[in-house]
């Protein structure tokens, strides 16, 4: 235990600031695994956001956020790109 009253408050400061931090940690997790397995442009452009703020925050590091949001992106363009080929490729033609 610190010696000094400041100290003892840099700690409640300290713990206080780590539990909403990793609060925010968990749920960027979530969602981030959410918007993957939904692969929507528009529930990606939010968890983008997300991480940006985090980011700029300092929750976590830039460099982070950039690769997620890289590796969401691309996740969505794959599975756009996947979706219009698992439908049938021939039409039917009209009977004359």
């Amino acid at each position: 235990m610190p010696n000094i009253k400041a100290a003892v408050k840099w700690v409640r400061q300290t713990d206080k600031r780590t539990q909403r931090n990793l609060d925010v940690k968990t749920r960027l997790k979530t969602v981030y695994k959410k918007a993957v397995s939904a692969q929507d442009a528009e529930v990606g452009k939010s968890v983008e956001a997300q991480f940006d703020k985090a980011a700029q925050k300092g929750i976590i590091h830039p460099n982070k956020a950039a690769r997620k949001k890289s590796r969401l992106a691309k996740a969505t363009a794959k599975a756009g790109a996947a979706a219009p080929a698992a439908k049938p490729a021939g039409k039917k033609k009209a009977a004359k």
